[in-house]
């Protein structure tokens, strides 16, 4: 794009104004947007290897029923041998019950050490509120809690399990659809809408190979500071926290407790290794909300860094975790759209050719009335 068709100041209020408005929209349709973003995913990660099987001579719907058909199977048997690999249920329990006690030993050393240290605090009893409070929620949990849990996750499952049907679908028949939109466009902005469709697409597949690249950099960074301090599985762990990135705010928040139960169980009487993984988790947390994602992120959807770092702070205050985990693929796309038709309504020479051609369609349309 030229540097004088960029959008004004007009043209980015509207697509800051229609981003907020569609995020409030999304929030309240999450059950439906998610299995659309997972099939979105597996789509892009999907399409070159169907392509390939189509310039090989392999017809579409073939091609797509055999990616989707190896890759989910891929998928299951990594699921079966990752549940066969950690053994029966009872294993699963002991293991979670070992680390959440670890946890919780961390958290009442660190209250003990600072009511020691801060007198004053030792009047406001915070070691017995937590132990109360864990005692409350680890007795009433199965009866007020565990029920809504299930309940929530079965209504889920249906909308996760629409992915793949979506995800084969988006491969067969994307082509389809495409040429679908294209013969409701006049002639006259045929050509435009072709370059906005494609620019769309492109704009989602950047911002999905960004994420990627986003992933593999925090998994590396954080996996380098916990093998310095010395934590068990560092790529793991490195791995996990910055799957739960891609939720910003809240899954950071999910990895640092992952990363802190994880180092004081396994270094009970060091509670230095902890608050060092802590330590680590918030700087690299840092560098990933100012410096990698809008190098990664910004850059794939050519954002300026200053935009991105705003629109997700605008994000999360407009439709909280579902805004922050949708903000930067949907600005990316308002923007395009909104830049395209901005075009296009003040281009005169194609306004022009829309004009002469509804006259001609009229003028052929009673060229043998009787006047």
């Amino acid at each position: 794009m030229k540097p004088e068709e960029r959008a004004g100041p007009v043209a980015w209020a509207g697509i800051v104004a229609t981003t907020s408005l569609l995020l409030v929209v999304l929030q309240h349709t999450l059950w439906l947007v998610l299995p659309f973003i997972v099939g979105g995913v597996m789509y892009y990660m999907l399409l070159d290897p169907m392509r390939r099987l189509v310039r090989a001579g392999v017809s579409r719907n073939v091609s797509a029923l055999l990616v989707c058909s190896v890759f989910f199977t891929l998928v299951a048997l990594a699921l079966a041998g990752v549940f066969s690999w950690a053994g029966p249920g009872d294993a699963w329990q002991a293991a979670i019950g070992r680390y959440v006690d670890g946890g919780l030993s961390f958290v009442r050393s660190t209250i003990s050490a600072v009511e020691a240290k801060f007198p004053v605090l030792r009047g406001m009893h915070l070691r017995g509120i937590l132990n109360r409070s864990i005692r409350a929620l680890t007795n009433d949990f199965p009866q007020q809690h565990l029920g809504a849990f299930l309940l929530a996750a079965a209504g889920w499952l249906p909308s996760l399990l629409l992915a793949p049907f979506l995800t084969f679908f988006f491969l067969r028949d994307g082509v389809r659809f495409k040429k679908f939109l294209a013969r409701g466009v006049p002639n006259a902005y045929f050509e435009k809408t072709l370059f906005l469709m494609h620019q769309v697409d492109q704009t989602a597949r950047r911002y999905f190979s960004g994420l990627l690249r986003l992933t593999v950099l925090d998994t590396a960074v954080l996996a380098l500071g916990l093998w310095i301090i010395g934590v068990s599985s560092p790529l793991l762990l490195g791995l996990i926290s910055a799957l739960l990135a891609w939720v910003p705010y809240v899954g950071s928040i999910a990895g640092c407790a992952l990363v802190v139960v994880v180092t004081s169980t396994d270094a009970p009487g060091n509670p230095a290794m902890a608050y060092g993984a802590i330590a680590v988790f918030v700087l690299v947390r840092l560098l990933d909300d100012f410096v990698f994602m809008p190098l990664t992120l910004g850059r794939s959807l050519r954002i300026h860094p200053l935009v991105t770092v705003l629109m997700i702070f605008i994000g999360g205050a407009v439709a909280g975790v579902v805004g922050l985990m949708l903000v930067l693929p949907l600005l990316g796309v308002v923007m395009l759209v909104g830049e395209t038709l901005a075009r296009l309504l003040t281009n005169p020479r194609l306004r022009a050719r829309h004009r002469n051609a509804l006259a001609l369609r009229t003028k052929q349309a009673s060229a043998d009335l009787v006047v």
